[in-house]
């Protein structure tokens, strides 16, 4: 199961050489996993008002294999592997077939005011391992 939403690389995100730049990548990957919680009912901003925990990310690991340009869509798939206190999303960005990043992020579930890791709530735990979305477009 996963969640896949379309990027189109804006001109604001290139760089003088009108390749992406990777803090724009990594910035559509942050918004990918803002995208799905709440397609799937679990907006991060309402983990900490409502639910009184956060998803803190405690490490993150990408590779950049192939050049993207302005005004490419790319395929951003987000895979969840649900831990017992953490999560794991594991993302493939392709573009016209081929992988142009991927990488990991490692999340933690933490109290409001904690500083350590606790049991992912049953419901977050079903939502991210059963999502299977498509979006299409920005």
């Amino acid at each position: 199961m996963s969640f896949t939403r379309i990027w189109t690389v804006r001109f604001s995100d290139t760089d003088p050489f009108g390749i992406a730049h990777y803090p724009r990548m990594i910035d559509a990957v942050h918004e990918t996993s803002d995208m799905c919680m709440e397609a799937i009912g679990w907006p991060f901003w309402e983990l900490s008002q409502t639910h009184e925990f956060g998803l803190p990310l405690v490490s993150m690991d990408f590779d950049f294999n192939r050049q993207i340009a302005a005004g490419d869509d790319v395929a951003i798939e987000l895979l969840p592997t649900v831990g017992e206190t953490s999560v794991q999303f594991e993302y493939t960005a392709t573009h016209d077939g081929d992988i142009v990043f991927e990488g990991t992020e490692h999340r933690v579930c933490v109290p409001i005011g904690g500083d350590s890791g606790i049991e992912i709530p049953d419901d977050l735990r079903r939502s991210l391992e059963t999502v299977d979305i498509q979006l299409e477009g920005d």
